[in-house]
């Protein structure tokens, strides 16, 4: 069975994440899927940023949600805390289409993770839209940390989807929605990943950045390995 490396927020190891920088990179190691989360701004424009907050990454406080495009588009998404000064500059935070554009360029066989971070049915609908308009709705894996986001793909769109374990979820509207799960190396780690493993959807496991970590994944029967340094993750399926 094939694993696919899918490269969380990029090469989020190396550079800011979820940044069109990030995802290029990632694509000239040779990832088979992407992973990105999209929020949209107060104009409507879905962006591209993990966590909302702009604070972390940008170093300025406020919520995408609050601010237009054009604002967001004077952000800088470097992540001084991470990575100081070396990227300053150097990025922007990105909207849908852009990243889209750079795909449909370098790589439109790419496999897509697209997690959905704004919770209405409203985020889905653009999201959706966008993907059709660019011929990679097939290609793409929904994710979101929301039960009735995850129903709603399902239903309307008929969407291959990803949910997370029930105690993870808000809104969680039951199994029978997802296509695959997704567990976090802490759930790999324990007792509970068999648990999962007994539902008997693929298991989409998350984030592998260490051979260790990428070996114990592959035993418990991973379908897709997500992980923020996709180097040890692309060299251990090689050797099995």
């Amino acid at each position: 069975m094939k694993i696919y490396v899918e490269g969380h927020r990029g090469f989020g190891a190396e550079y800011p994440e979820n940044t069109l920088l990030s995802y290029e990179k990632a694509m000239e190691l040779g990832v088979d899927a992407i992973e990105f989360d999209i929020w949209l701004s107060k104009d409507k424009v879905p962006v591209l940023m993990h966590d909302g907050d702009t604070m972390r990454t940008c170093g300025v406080p406020g919520h995408l949600r609050d601010k237009t495009l054009a604002e967001i588009k004077e952000l800088d998404p470097c992540f001084r805390d991470k990575f100081g000064e070396k990227f300053a500059g150097q990025v922007k935070v990105p909207t849908f289409r852009e990243l889209l554009d750079l795909v449909k360029a370098k790589r439109p066989d790419l496999k897509l993770g697209v997690e959905i971070k704004e919770y209405t049915e409203e985020t889905v609908d653009i999201a959706v839209a966008m993907l059709k308009e660019y011929g990679f709705f097939e290609n793409c894996w929904f994710y979101a940390f929301n039960g009735r986001i995850i129903r709603y793909l399902k239903e309307k769109y008929g969407a291959r989807t990803m949910g997370y374990p029930d105690i993870q979820m808000r809104e969680f509207c039951g199994y029978e929605w997802y296509d695959e799960i997704g567990l976090s190396m802490m759930f790999v780690k324990s007792e509970l990943c068999a648990f999962y493993r007994a539902k008997g959807m693929p298991m989409h496991l998350y984030c592998a950045d260490t051979e260790e970590d990428v070996r114990l994944c592959i035993e418990q029967g991973a379908s897709l390995i997500t992980a923020n340094d996709p180097r040890p993750l692309m060299k251990v399926p090689s050797e099995t």
